[in-house]
């Protein structure tokens, strides 16, 4: 059980970030991609209730397991294009960072030219960070399943 529902204890302004997600949604970021860089910071950040939700959507959105499985080591895989490549890298930098070099922004910049789809992979690895901020200190754990 999580150590408190922010739904409950502070419900305005977890939906407004429930809200920004549904406007990243509606937005021109692929869905299967915006699924990835969520599923890749929720497993950099530790957080296991993201990680377990966003893989649970990618797959009903029909992204493929071998995909899932090989996300921890993208890097090394050749399973994932280049567009996919330069995002899971602005990812992973942010995430860590929160720095970005020069180079790395250029790669994100020329595979995601479209200012506009560029603009919601940058909110949307934002949020997703802010979110695995609460669902790491908050213990929040995705529901047991029967086997």
């Amino acid at each position: 059980m999580a150590r408190m529902d922010l739904g409950t204890a502070a419900p305005e302004p977890y939906k407004a970030f429930r809200q920004a997600d549904g406007a990243i949604r509606t937005g021109p970021l692929d869905a299967k991609l915006r699924e990835l860089v969520k599923i890749r910071a929720s497993q950099l950040n530790g957080c296991v209730y993201c990680v377990d939700m966003h893989t649970r959507e990618a797959r009903s959105l029909g992204e493929r397991q071998d995909r899932l499985d090989q996300l921890p080591v993208w890097e090394e895989s050749e399973l994932f294009d280049v567009k996919e490549r330069a995002a899971l890298a602005y990812t992973d930098a942010v995430t860590r960072g929160p720095q970005v070099p020069d180079p790395l922004w250029d790669e994100l910049c020329a595979q995601v030219p479209d200012e506009s789809e560029r603009g919601h992979l940058v909110v949307q690895v934002s949020l997703i960070n802010a979110l695995n901020r609460f669902g790491v200190p908050l213990e929040m754990r995705p529901a047991r399943t029967a086997d």
